[in-house]
């Protein structure tokens, strides 16, 4: 790497907090890493923490026109000093500006990470100023992450952007098992208890985040009187603190501090596993989430949650299995779900010991920290290489469609002659970062089926016709079309089945990061003779090592690969056999 990687955030609490574990990892993985937030006492106490120069640099988490296009200058003015190779922007407003500055300032790789749509819970002109300013931080970005599932097609469903990634299956910096383990917090239950007035016996429900609107305290404290009131031995910790930006009402609070059985920690606590330690269950009625990572560590911690079903909280609990989800906006419900998990010792049992065992498969930080490393290395193509490469596949794909069309009249009146209609077979694909298109060949099997209904295996279905179609490769020539539609190129990893997505390995599904291709590195390599393995090896050597000569040269092998008639189908089978995983590393999601 040529600079440094600049990391930015709005407030200096996030870097401080969550920060912390993932910069050591980018530190010893080479990275010259620095930091920049807003300027405040936990801006210091993370340099002194992290030992990475850090830039303080004054942003608002409101909209305020001036201050933020002063945001955007210093912000630019420090990327010119520090030439980083890599800004990654976190949170609406730095994303916002960080984009923008980092742009004007022609940065070669500018990464964003949505961590949440604070738009969701706004109307009006606010919503479409929220909406605007994410659709051009995301439009300014090389890359876009989204910190969950629901996130990514939440910016999809609103027209953000439909090439959000994951990291893992969601998170950005991921939960230490080994920090966030109950076993090595049990002595700290007992100690927090009596820090804050709890009975040692009492049955204690926790809620840890912003005391706001927006976390759905309002529709806590409505529920509360009712879970109070089911059993005496319930107690309730709020561990937060309150925000001007959206204050919870002063009655409601005053309601909540009425109460001797509600408990205060007056802010966030260093070590919340002590705090997760001291709790029976977790409760978040929160209206918005990126991916709630306070239920994550209270997972870790063997606490189950009840959380309300919103964008990204979804992707934290497993509804049955790992917690509880309700809807939001409904205390009702809310304190049902609540009552249900605290008269249930054995099922608050279960499924706390199946939430550690779904965070540390799927949500560990070094899983993270992986796919953070490999998302920083797949650096941006050249323009020069990308406009190159879409004006070769368009010109190929024309001239091909019109002077090929005779032979592909004629090979579609002999497959409607041969097989009778359709004559062309339409199969969903999954294509560049996952996103699924309809791939298009000439017919070359039957639809036979058994006694039973089900199709025979391909190997009996295929006809001659077929065979000789793929054989010379004349199946593929409707994927011209593919071509000039965007959703392939001439050259790239073979688009394969949907299915196959969750059975990837990290690193094989990164053969998604390129269009994908008529033909390619594997092809040229043995086709279908290769195993899966190898094959995707291949895939992964050419979207690391693409441009404009390499494309050249595959595309002239394919030509004699052709004639060859080399690596048309897997020993035992008709093309390839299906792909059910590596051995060595199952897949999830990136």
């Amino acid at each position: 790497m040529n600079g440094p990687l600049l990391i930015l955030t709005t407030v200096p609490w996030t870097l401080k907090t969550l920060f912390a574990g993932q910069i050591r990892g980018l530190v010893e993985a080479g990275f010259e890493v620095h930091a920049a937030s807003s300027p405040g006492e936990d801006l210091e106490r993370f340099a002194a923490a992290a030992g990475v120069p850090v830039h303080p640099v004054p942003m608002q988490r409101r909209i305020v026109p001036v201050a933020d296009l002063l945001s955007v200058w210093r912000i630019w003015r420090l990327v010119l000093k520090l030439r980083p190779s890599i800004v990654h922007a976190h949170t609406p407003k730095a994303g916002l500006v960080g984009m923008l500055a980092a742009w004007l300032a022609g940065v070669p790789f500018r990464v964003y990470t949505v961590h949440g749509l604070p738009l969701e819970t706004h109307r009006g002109w606010i919503r479409w100023l929220l909406v605007t300013a994410e659709r051009l931080s995301c439009a300014l970005a090389h890359e876009v992450v989204a910190v969950s599932p629901s996130v990514a097609r939440e910016l999809a469903a609103l027209r953000i952007t439909t090439r959000a990634v994951l990291l893992g299956d969601g998170s950005m910096f991921g939960i230490s098992p080994e920090r966030f383990n109950a076993v090595r917090w049990r002595h700290a239950r007992e100690g927090v208890r009596q820090r804050y007035g709890i009975p040692r016996s009492a049955l204690l429900i926790g809620f840890v985040g912003r005391i706001v609107r927006d976390k759905g305290i309002v529709d806590l404290a409505s529920a509360w009187p009712h879970v109070r009131d089911s059993d005496p031995a319930i107690h309730l910790l709020l561990c937060g603190a309150a925000e001007e930006e959206d204050p919870v009402p002063l009655a409601v609070i005053r309601s909540l501090r009425a109460c001797p059985r509600v408990h205060w920690t007056g802010g966030m606590v260093e070590e919340m596993p002590a705090i997760y330690a001291a709790l029976d269950l977790l409760v978040l009625p929160t209206y918005r989430e990126g991916l709630p990572t306070v239920v994550l560590e209270a997972a870790a911690m063997e606490v189950p949650a009840v959380v309300t079903a919103v964008t990204g909280a979804v992707d934290a609990v497993v509804a049955g299995e790992t917690g509880l989800l309700v809807p939001p906006r409904d205390p009702q419900a809310l304190s049902g779900a609540i009552r249900r998990l605290a008269g249930d010792p054995c099922l608050r049992a279960r499924l706390g010991a199946s939430a550690r065992e779904r965070v540390v498969a799927r949500f560990s930080g070094d899983r993270v920290l992986t796919a953070l490393l490999a998302l920083y290395r797949r650096r941006p193509r050249p323009l020069s290489y990308r406009w190159a490469k879409r004006i070769l596949d368009v010109s190929a794909a024309c001239l091909g469609l019109l002077a090929l069309a005779p032979v592909l009249a004629a090979v579609a009146i002999a497959v409607r002659l041969s097989l009778g209609s359709p004559v062309l077979f339409r199969q969903d694909r999954l294509g560049y970062r996952g996103r699924p298109f309809r791939l298009y060949k000439f017919r070359t099997m039957t639809e036979e089926r058994s006694a039973g209904g089900c199709l025979l295996s391909d190997a009996v279905r295929l006809t001659r016709l077929g065979c000789w179609l793929r054989a010379s490769s004349l199946d593929e020539l409707p994927q011209l079309v593919n071509v000039l539609r965007g959703e392939m190129s001439l050259v790239g990893p073979r688009p394969l089945l949907p299915q196959y997505w969750e059975r990837y390995s990290p690193t094989q599904r990164r053969r998604h990061d390129a269009l994908p291709g008529i033909t390619g590195w594997a092809q040229i390599h043995g086709r279908n003779a290769v195993d899966w393995d190898d094959r995707f090896a291949l895939d992964i050597w050419y979207v690391d090592h693409a441009d404009f000569l390499v494309d050249l040269g595959i595309l002239l092998r394919t030509v004699a690969a052709i004639f060859a008639r080399r690596g048309i189908r897997s020993p035992g089978h008709s093309t390839m056999p299906e792909f059910l995983g590596s051995q060595g590393e199952r897949a999830s999601s990136t």
